[in-house]
């Protein structure tokens, strides 16, 4: 009877160490499900998909409806499309999935609401660019991206870069369809209201930069992420101990979105920058007001804004200033390649 639980304590090690190497290597998981993706495309599909790391389009990136270079789900047949729907996967979280596919569904709901549509809506019409040779030791890097969503990850040496990252939402709060109700950046909405409202009226004095909300989120698609001037708003430093406690929720809601070893060192970033953190407000504070908000530091950028459509069309990215594009670890990679 002694062996029944052994076994299960076997079982429980062996699964836990299981699980923990896949939490940790999520290079390897992203480069298999890339082997795979493009092992499952003919030639001439494979050739769209394939980019060399060195182009310049890696750096081209966006969160409009337009066409891009790569190649999209609409383009893809069965296997293709589940298995490129697994590289988007390796790159986020559980949460992040959800995020990402509810944003893409999105765009069928434009179409049902839209009467005279500008632009194409199609919630398939999101595309996969990979560039180099995926491996879990060398360089390389992919890109999902279409309307309100861009993901992009660069690997170098079995570390990832995730930056930029936008996560997009029109509408914000789903209004009019069977959909009603549906919102599919609620906490990035909610917590950043939170957090001001709770401010006292000498705070918000501080943090409230602007009493008219910016049109768009400051960066849009800047290859190199800049705001001008000095950091604006509150700092961290003056913040309540419950205020920080929402501060810390707001931005473990954007790290969150990605797995583990990406989350953790996001929030490794955030405790250490804290020191020089500020939170910046524009706009009204009232649900339905026209708003803005970032969380600014020396080392990342968070920014969110939503005032288009009536207040109903969100915009948020996540923005590494040495680390977009994986800038600083191929800096650290040719460095030490140049020593040797």
């Amino acid at each position: 009877m002694r062996l029944l639980p052994r076994l299960i304590v076997a079982s429980a090690g062996i699964f836990m160490l299981t699980a923990a190497y896949y939490r940790i290597n999520t290079p390897g998981v992203m480069t298999d499900a890339a082997k795979a993706f493009l092992a499952s495309l003919p030639p001439d599909l494979k050739a769209r998909a394939m980019f060399p790391f060195s182009d310049e389009e890696r750096f081209n990136w966006h969160f409009i409806p337009r066409v891009r270079k790569g190649l999209a789900f609409r383009e893809m047949g069965p296997g293709p499309r589940q298995l490129a729907h697994a590289l988007l996967a390796a790159g986020l979280s559980q949460q992040g999935v959800i995020k990402a596919d509810t944003v893409m569904s999105l765009d069928q709901v434009l179409k049902e609401i839209e009467v005279n549509p500008v632009n194409e809506r199609d919630p398939e019409k999101y595309y996969f660019s990979i560039f180099g040779e995926p491996s879990e030791t060398a360089t390389w890097g992919y890109r999902v991206e279409g309307h309100h969503l861009a993901l992009n990850f660069t690997i170098v040496n079995g570390r990832v870069a995730s930056t930029p990252s936008f996560f997009g939402a029109n509408p914000a709060e789903v209004r009019g369809t069977s959909r009603a109700g549906l919102r599919t950046l609620a906490r990035e909405e909610d917590l950043g209201r939170e957090l001001v409202k709770s401010l006292t009226d000498a705070q918000r004095a501080i943090a409230i930069v602007d009493k008219q909300a910016y049109k768009d989120i400051i960066t849009m698609a800047s290859r190199k992420a800049a705001i001008e001037g000095k950091p604006s708003g509150i700092a961290f430093a003056k913040l309540t101990a419950k205020q920080r406690d929402v501060m810390d929720s707001l931005v473990a809601e954007y790290a969150n979105d990605f797995p583990a070893p990406i989350a953790e060192a996001r929030m490794e970033q955030y405790r250490k920058s804290q020191s020089n953190l500020m939170f910046a407000w524009a706009g009204g504070i009232e649900k339905g007001n026209p708003h803005y908000y970032r969380i600014q530091t020396p080392v990342f950028l968070i920014e969110y804004d939503d005032t288009q459509n009536e207040a109903n069309h969100i915009h948020s990215v996540w923005r590494d200033y040495a680390g977009d594009f994986g800038v600083d670890l191929l800096g650290d990679h040719y460095k030490t390649s140049h020593q040797k």
